[in-house]
């Protein structure tokens, strides 16, 4: 079957920074869909590690090789997004229940703003469940080894981005 033009998705989060599970996530939705935007995005109940342009060019760096996807920072609510880039989808990973609870909740309140955007959860792959921006961090902050957490490039950009301040 062939894909319909003009079917757009969003892949949204904070992250900080983005993970294998994330770009994993943002694959397949480029599979899924003609256009992709991953949209990092500020959640005024976290506090970052990385800024916003920082968080924008870690992800750009992790997905360079995916054709047809597009990174930008976005500062307000997703549904507006959604509307003005007329998506058709908003695509979120989940590793869990609690994962699956919350982006229901948050799916509902999209859907009520701007319904033309379905929130379609993609199960994480095995393996990449155990993977969260917050263990990185952690990680990050001791030195530690990050291959198993980030792509090289997106560890990389880390490197430059650490050098900078």
């Amino acid at each position: 079957m062939e894909k319909s033009k003009d079917r757009i998705a969003i892949v949204p989060g904070s992250f900080d920074p983005i993970t294998l599970g994330h770009v994993n996530i943002a694959r397949r939705a480029a599979e899924l869909y003609d256009k992709v935007y991953l949209a990092v995005m500020i959640n005024a109940d976290k506090s970052y590690m990385f800024s916003l342009d920082e968080r924008r060019r870690i992800a750009e760096a992790a997905t360079s090789d995916i054709e047809n996807l597009t990174v930008i920072s976005y500062e307000g609510y997703l549904y507006k997004l959604a509307k003005e880039l007329s998506a058709v989808a908003l695509v979120k990973g989940v590793r869990n229940e609690t994962d699956r609870a919350y982006e229901l909740k948050m799916a509902e309140y999209n859907s009520a703003h701007y319904a033309e955007a379905e929130t379609v959860l993609l199960e994480c792959e095995s393996g990449l469940a155990e993977i969260s921006s917050t263990v990185v961090r952690d990680k990050l902050e001791r030195g530690e080894d990050l291959s198993e957490y980030l792509p090289l490039s997106a560890i990389e950009e880390i490197k430059k981005i650490m050098a900078e301040k």
